[in-house]
């Protein structure tokens, strides 16, 4: 009896450690990366659903400081300084704090991330950087909090923040000027490839530097290239268009059409008959 008694027991022990209960958590964990120009951003936060409740100005109090998401702190990691209003924010790991009120938020990047919620002391000196953006009302009920990397450029993107039917966004500015400007001078010492010289170009004319310059390279890109494809002719024709040199895009245009008819490329069969075109060519 008495070894029975035991295998019962050890077997309601063995369930008891063996049992692992699952269920969906009522505010999902996600994380978003980003790159913005070559900055990596990174965001993690946990996600509430409205579930018929009236969000703002009720569940979230206008006036009083919201974790702007549940569970753990809402954090975003920059790997690199960013401007944000104006104010410079040094690359490292941030916690998001908001102040919803009915027409604007302030929103606060804050230098302690280990907090559950929110601090129990609050820290004005940790504040990293305090912003004030509009509120823009939605058409639509956005029933779970959703952030997202909107209006991307190669210098910018906004942080939104939508939920119930609001949304406000939060721009912020990389330095992608000066990192790409670093890896082309540092480049350019040494012995630079034709994609060197070709990326070096076509960033100097989307940018709005040299163009000039952009010229000199985007040619010095074709004239290594073995066999320059359409696309980089292309590439070409817009630099010496934007450089005021008609006659040397018309050439490097009619190259381009050329080798988009043989690929088969219609979308770069219309750029460049339209450019031509423009340019007096056809």
């Amino acid at each position: 009896m008495k070894t029975c008694l035991l295998g019962i027991f050890a077997f309601v022990l063995t369930l008891g450690v063996s049992a692992q209960v699952k269920t969906p958590q009522p505010s999902p964990f996600s994380k978003v990366d980003q790159i913005v120009g070559l900055t990596n951003v990174s965001l993690e936060y946990s996600r509430p659903n409205v579930r018929e409740r009236a969000v703002f100005g009720n569940l979230v109090p206008y006036g009083e400081l919201w974790r702007t998401g549940a569970n753990n702190n809402t954090k975003i990691t920059f790997s690199d300084p960013v401007v944000i209003d104006g104010k410079n924010l040094a690359a490292g790991t941030y916690a998001i704090y908001s102040i919803p009120n009915k027409t604007s938020w302030d929103v606060i990047f804050y230098k302690d991330v280990e907090n559950w919620g929110l601090p129990q002391t609050w820290d004005d000196s940790k504040v990293a950087v305090k912003t004030t953006v509009e509120v823009y009302p939605l058409p639509m009920n956005i029933e779970t909090l959703t952030m997202t990397f909107d209006d991307l450029t190669n210098d910018s993107a906004v942080l939104g923040i939508l939920w119930e039917k609001v949304y406000v966004g939060v721009k912020f500015e990389v330095p992608t000027d000066a990192l790409v400007t670093k890896t082309i001078t540092e480049t350019m010492v040494g012995t630079p490839t034709s994609s060197d010289y070709y990326s070096s170009a076509v960033y100097y004319m989307q940018s709005g530097n040299d163009i000039n310059q952009a010229q000199i390279w985007i040619d010095k890109s074709i004239e290594m290239s073995e066999n320059p494809q359409f696309w980089q002719y292309r590439q070409q024709a817009l630099i010496h268009a934007k450089a005021g040199d008609k006659k040397g895009a018309i050439e490097a245009s009619k190259k381009s059409l050329e080798g988009a008819k043989a690929a088969g490329n219609k979308d770069y069969v219309k750029m460049n008959t339209d450019s031509l075109k423009e340019w007096g060519a056809m």
